[in-house]
């Protein structure tokens, strides 16, 4: 059977769809990190620091907070703030509607948000790029960032920002940082444990029906949040089928094949036949 109807019948048939994004969803819609939307953006930092593309851009080992931040805002700014709906979210929305489904994400972009999904229905477990936290962190609580980072943008000269808009935590007046988990400081605040707790639930009413578990554009940086633990849920419950769409990088465990659909295409595109498919049906 030719993979997209086989792809639109696995979706048809389940009862319910249990969707893991990564990085690679939003680079289908365009919002890359890297080539010309880097250069166009960021090509100051790039002479400056010789970094090449945003993701090395925020691990830069900075001179200043004020330099740090100058980046930062930038990177906020572009990716949080400024960018519109990518299509294969809408696409991916239009699939879903009136299905039982949920979310878990590593994305921190806000585009399933912007694109209309019901917050109840997502678990965006790595963080937002639109939340700041305490850099200790003195407490459990995370901060909404956009005043801030606009500011932060639009004054900077030199690549770097004024001093007096650094960042501090109102509760101990230490330095602010992004609400991203890159170390074991990340902030967990009552807003991402109410997530996983719905999606733990979620995950038990559905353990044993027609699931789907539709994997899009997950990497191997962090397989341990979403592309083992599908594999492992498809493999406890035969009535599951593991579906992955993913550009160049589309591959299951050899026990799981039978019940495993891989789509080494781009993931919009691959979205959009679908939803084609549904038009002419």
């Amino acid at each position: 059977m030719d993979p997209i109807a086989r792809l639109k019948h696995e979706l048809e048939a389940a009862d319910t769809i249990i969707v893991g994004a990564g990085a690679g969803l939003s680079a289908s819609a365009g919002f890359a990190y890297d080539g010309e939307r880097f250069r166009q953006h960021f090509a100051p930092f790039e002479q400056a620091y010789g970094f090449h593309d945003m993701y090395s851009g925020g691990f830069y080992p900075y001179r200043s907070p004020e330099a740090y931040w100058a980046f930062w805002s930038r990177m906020i700014l572009l990716n949080r703030y400024e960018a519109g709906v990518g299509e294969p979210y809408r696409l991916l929305l239009q699939l879903l509607q009136g299905r039982d489904y949920f979310v878990l994400t590593t994305n921190v972009d806000h585009q399933f948000q912007k694109a209309g999904f019901d917050k109840e229905r997502l678990f965006y477990t790595q963080g937002d790029y639109g939340l700041f936290q305490c850099s200790k962190p003195c407490c459990q609580r995370t901060y909404d960032n956009e005043a801030t980072v606009r500011r932060m943008a639009a004054q900077q000269e030199n690549l770097q920002i004024p001093s007096e808009l650094l960042p501090r935590c109102p509760v101990c007046g230490k330095p602010m940082t992004m609400n991203l988990r890159c170390d074991d400081r990340f902030v967990q605040d009552a807003g991402w444990d109410a997530a996983a707790e719905r999606y733990q639930a979620f995950l038990n009413r559905t353990a044993q029906s027609r699931v789907v578990y539709l994997e899009l554009g997950v990497g191997m940086n962090t397989p341990g949040i979403i592309k083992v633990p599908f594999w492992q849920f498809t493999a406890q419950n035969p009535r599951a089928v593991y579906v992955c769409v993913n550009q160049g990088e589309a591959f299951c465990p050899d026990s799981l094949q039978s019940r495993s659909l891989c789509i080494s295409s781009d993931i919009g595109n691959t979205l959009k036949a679908i939803d084609l498919s549904e038009k002419q049906a």
